[in-house]
């Protein structure tokens, strides 16, 4: 699992970034927080395209950070908790 946060001070790029990670499959957690639970294959190329397509277009005033976490050790509350939950539906 990874979680990305940003802090993107360009209104069109950080629009490109969010729509971007939510292509990719991430789960908006907050407003510019997102996590993935892929194969770590898919989350390679995820950074990858980070790297590749949008770093040069960050600033100084612009943050990225791509935290890596072992999914049994993330504890999870509130409305979080129902992300990881199978959903029946009859």
């Amino acid at each position: 699992m990874i979680i990305i946060s940003y802090d993107i001070k360009d209104t069109k790029l950080r629009a490109k970034f969010s729509k971007f990670l939510m292509k990719s499959g991430g789960i908006r957690l907050q407003f510019s927080v997102y996590e993935f639970n892929n194969t770590n294959r898919y989350l390679e190329i995820v950074k990858e395209r980070i790297k590749n397509d949008f770093s040069t277009k960050f600033t100084a005033d612009d943050s990225v950070v791509v935290f890596i976490a072992a999914n049994e050790k993330v504890e999870k509350y509130g409305n979080a908790i129902h992300r990881d939950k199978d959903l029946l539906v009859l």
